[in-house]
């Protein structure tokens, strides 16, 4: 078994806050021109869509309008948790919205509402197992991009704004 990984983050915003902008706006800040299939291939992705439901696609928009699947959402509930199977692969294994993810982590995201209007976000991503041979350095690279995609792009989204619920 490969230990999962866990980030967690107080953010200053109030839980629904937090929640709405990790999920239904992750286009304003995940790294769009680096941790993406677009960018592994030497370019920027234009966006990346979130249907925040159960069922729900994470797709990568690439900067020719191609369609790149990142994950499925398992759990929807809005604002404490949401699970979702998820994996950015290398273009060579990207698949499009249409097709099964055929390797995948499980990544588990709780928010949980603090004193002052902050809250304390943790995402947990396991299963990398799910990802074959190739799952313990998977799991290497993870860790170093998540500390940037949540520990930063995520939390500095989340300071713009500030106390503000919806």
């Amino acid at each position: 078994m490969i230990e999962p990984l866990i980030k967690t983050v107080e953010v200053p915003c109030d839980q629904e806050t937090a929640f709405k902008v990790f999920v239904e706006e992750m286009h304003t800040w995940w790294p769009l021109g680096k941790f993406t299939i677009s960018a592994m291939a030497g370019g920027a992705a234009k966006t990346v869509r979130v249907e925040p439901k159960v069922g729900g696609q994470i797709v990568e928009i690439g900067p020719n309008d191609e369609e790149y699947l990142w994950g499925v959402i398992k759990s929807y509930d809005p604002h404490d948790f949401f699970a979702m199977d998820f994996h950015i692969p290398t273009p060579d294994e990207a698949v499009t919205p249409d097709q099964p993810l055929d390797v995948c982590t499980l990544v588990e995201v709780s928010f949980k509402a603090l004193a002052e209007g902050k809250t304390h976000v943790e995402l947990k991503q396991s299963n990398f197992e799910g990802l074959g041979p190739r799952g313990k350095d998977i799991r290497g690279g993870y860790t170093h991009g998540l500390e940037m995609i949540i520990c930063q792009a995520y939390k500095a989204a989340c300071d713009m704004k500030g106390n503000c619920t919806g």
